[in-house]
């Protein structure tokens, strides 16, 4: 599969990792950005959409005229999901409708519009707490422990039964938690978001020193995908996306306090379950990514160089 010389359609295009997607491709294949703008920012693209052969369609994927807007599209890159961790705990219906039912009505419109590849962003968490850390691709059984995590493993399903029954070829690519300019939630903004109301004082959800895990920069996120669906096998191929290393959320801590400037701040950690922060976080997460290296990928930074230059990102679009 390529997107390079192709007509894509980014889902979420609006978002994080869509956007950042969309600046790197553009000029150098046909480009639908489809967003419906709940929680990405057009002023995002705004870059982009002066590019040649792009258009940006207001679209809900739980909407009409799915299948209308992806007519003539060759490869679906589908970025657009509820990423809230925490919140699916407390209520998962929006999880389910916008991450499992938005994904499948997708994949029926891709499968009627004649869309012949699908490029799935799924996530670490589909591993749970697993036994094998690095975990490569092939670690089994998948027990994810959150209703996020169980949304995108769904999603890695229906995706795998919709390549193999219709023709179709899909990637998937599990992230470690990626960081970096455009993001607006996780543990980086939302650090940098208590300090500049209290630079004295940080509360931490969990307890010391946290969770550890594995943080990969946007840049070396974008690279992966690239790298990887240019390797896919059909009728599907999934690839590990992060560091080869991890770092605890007390290090965050510190990494932002000193990048941000400051000066004698004070953590307090507000408890969450033992070893990690709340229900349906994972302890302990380092990705195997021998097999997006055998791509010729390699990620430019570490989790605590991702996580400094994550908050300069920040810092620069403030």
């Amino acid at each position: 599969m390529k997107l390079r010389d192709r007509s894509v359609a980014i889902t979420g295009a609006a978002g994080f990792i869509g956007s950042n997607l969309a600046d790197a491709l553009v000029g150098s294949c046909e480009l639908l950005l489809i967003d419906n703008l709940s929680s990405g920012r057009k002023a995002n693209l705004a870059r982009t959409l002066k590019g040649p052969r792009v258009r940006f369609v207001k679209q809900d994927l739980l909407g009409a005229g799915l299948r209308t807007a992806l007519k003539g599209t060759d490869v679906v890159v589908h970025l657009a999901a509820n990423p809230d961790v925490k919140s699916s705990a407390e209520d998962p219906r929006p999880t389910f409708q916008e991450n499992i039912v938005g994904t499948f009505r997708l994949l029926e419109a891709c499968r009627r519009a004649g869309v012949r590849g699908f490029v799935l962003a799924s996530t670490s968490t589909v591993y749970g707490e697993a036994k094998k850390v690095p975990t490569p691709e092939d670690y089994g059984p998948l027990m994810p422990i959150s209703m996020y995590g169980a949304s995108k493993l769904t999603c890695e399903a229906l995706a795998s039964g919709y390549a193999h029954t219709y023709g179709m070829e899909s990637v998937v690519f599990r992230f470690a938690n990626v960081v970096g300019r455009r993001s607006t939630h996780g543990i980086v903004p939302d650090f940098v978001r208590k300090l500049k109301r209290n630079p004295r004082r940080l509360e931490i959800l969990g307890r010391e020193p946290g969770t550890s895990k594995s943080y990969v920069h946007i840049d070396d996120a974008i690279r992966g995908i690239l790298a990887g669906v240019d390797r896919a096998s059909g009728p599907q191929d999934v690839f590990n996306v992060g560091t080869e290393d991890s770092i605890f959320v007390k290090e965050i801590a510190e990494i932002v306090v000193r990048e941000l400037g400051l000066l004698d701040v004070s953590f307090s950690w507000s408890g969450g379950v033992a070893g990690g922060g709340w229900k349906g976080d994972v302890r302990r997460m380092v990705l195997d990514t021998a097999k997006l290296r055998g791509a010729g990928w390699r990620s430019k930074y570490s989790s605590a160089e991702a996580v400094a230059q994550a908050v300069r990102d920040v810092g620069a679009s403030h």
